[in-house]
């Protein structure tokens, strides 16, 4: 595999304020791809998309695998997932367990980014999946947390639907790289879902999505000339019109005869 020299932790802080960096979250070797040729910084991706392969595709960005709150429990099965993680070509880890288990990491050298503002998996403490930070309280509580993650040693956050002044003010406060999902231009990195930047989803866009292809119709047209090369086929087998001669093995006259004299003799012995 072509070796690429990629931005390091060290790369990453000190790009902060000085120019915005660019995220996104992909789950193919193809969108893996398309962000290295379109010049995506860093790329969120799941555990098992790493390898080679992802490599080969994608030897650029800075990547960032996700370990899914709740599909580990103690700092140890963390751990243990982080260090698989950055083996197979990772270069941090993105968690949202407590503290601690950041904590335990970074002891370890693992770089971690965490999450603030609305964070998914733990969505009940605020509210549901609607905006956070939207009074003074609230905006304080978010900033008493990053600085809680700073402290653990964490040296990224996504920062997840906050109001942008509040979002901006917190991350020129902070040492961590602040990684927006809809949190505005005052933070360090803007970050999106590959799925939301093509437009293949159906159902729901966040309010900070920005589409840039409609890849659902494409998708639609592709699914009708799928079924309409299926229909002609089942009706080219039942007219007879496949297999036509080109299709088939062609035999010798001679042989063919041969054979089935054969055949009507019996066992050909």
């Amino acid at each position: 595999m072509k070796k690429h020299n990629r931005a390091t932790v060290a790369d990453l802080l000190a790009l902060k304020g000085q120019r915005q960096l660019t995220m996104l979250r992909v789950t193919s070797l193809e969108e893996a791809e398309a962000a290295e040729k379109g010049g995506i910084d860093m790329l969120s991706v799941p555990p098992a998309l790493l390898g080679p392969a992802f490599r080969e595709a994608a030897p650029s960005p800075f990547a960032i695998p996700g370990l899914e709150y709740g599909d580990y429990v103690s700092a140890e099965e963390y751990m243990r997932e982080a260090f698989k993680a950055l083996k197979a070509g990772g270069d941090a880890v993105y968690c949202a367990a407590g503290l601690q288990t950041i904590r335990r990491m970074r002891d370890e050298g693992i770089p971690v980014c965490g999450h603030l503002g609305l964070i998914p998996s733990k969505a009940t403490w605020t509210g549901g999946f609607r905006a956070v930070g939207k009074t003074a309280a609230s905006a304080f509580e978010i900033w008493r947390q990053t600085k809680a993650l700073e402290e653990a040693g964490a040296f990224a956050a996504e920062i997840e639907v906050v109001p942008g002044d509040v979002a901006a003010a917190i991350s020129r406060a902070t040492s961590m790289l602040m990684i927006s999902m809809g949190a505005g231009s005052g933070c360090d990195a803007q970050y999106l879902f590959a799925d939301d930047v093509l437009g293949s989803n159906r159902g729901h866009r966040p309010r900070h999505a920005k589409v840039y292809r409609d890849f659902a119709a494409e998708y639609d047209r592709l699914q009708n000339e799928r079924t309409a090369a299926f229909k002609e086929f089942a009706e080219d087998v039942r007219s007879g019109a496949y297999p036509a001669k080109g299709h088939l093995v062609a035999i010798n006259e001679g042989e063919l005869q041969t054979f089935l004299r054969l055949l009507a003799e019996g066992d050909g012995r």
